[in-house]
């Protein structure tokens, strides 16, 4: 079995003497009967904290199901359940917003730049808004730019078009933002996900160029 899995400079003299010194360099002596007594403990919290975590999904789904959009929200590829109760708890009611800006204002994802003078500074976003709101979409986008094809060829498109072609950072950024509307739309006026509409960018690039 060494031979057909290491099969590059390691024959099986190394691997005995491997064996050997772990026999001596590796493991517990004494104090065997309490570290076992120890990761029982340890198990057996895990599995009850897994119970509680899976009754509290259930209450949360469950009032995920009486906010408008929500089971839409949750057809979306790559989005899950966490995802959209979290933002939905940092937005509250989506229709007290006029606008998909002002969430991601909240969040801290407006762009500024940094300039003095003649010099032109660095465009980046505010981070001025709710941490927990930006760092949630953040990590909600990354399986999504994974999983979800309509986000995979946007973040594609965005990191290599020839107009303005953003770092991957970047990219993420705009995709977080892009979130946020497709969110405000499907919650504020109960249209269904529509992929082909995501992927207006790339049908149109000349208009996109320039406001992505």
């Amino acid at each position: 079995m060494w031979k057909t899995e290491v099969q590059r400079a390691v024959g099986i003299k190394r691997a005995q003497l491997l064996v050997d010194k772990a026999k001596i360099s590796i493991g517990l002596t004494e104090g065997i009967e309490m570290v076992e007594y120890e990761l029982k403990y340890l198990l057996d919290r895990y599995d009850a904290l897994m119970l509680k975590l899976e009754d509290l999904m259930v209450k949360v789904e469950a009032i995920l199901n009486e906010i408008p959009g929500a089971n839409e929200m949750l057809l979306i590829p790559g989005l899950g359940l966490v995802t959209v109760a979290g933002f939905l708890s940092e937005v509250c009611e989506l229709v007290q917003y006029a606008h998909p800006r002002q969430i991601q204002k909240l969040a801290g994802l407006t762009l500024k730049e940094y300039s003095s003078g003649k010099h032109k500074g660095q465009t980046t976003i505010t981070k001025r808004g709710r941490r927990k709101l930006r760092a949630l979409l953040f990590k909600a986008i990354m399986p999504m730019v994974a999983k979800n094809s309509e986000f995979k060829a946007l973040h594609q498109y965005y990191t290599t078009r020839t107009n303005n072609p953003l770092k991957k950072k970047q990219s993420l950024i705009a995709l977080c933002c892009k979130l946020i509307r497709v969110l405000y739309a499907i919650g504020t006026k109960g249209t269904a996900y529509n992929p082909q509409k995501l992927m207006n960018d790339i049908k149109h690039p000349e208009v996109t160029g320039k406001a992505a």
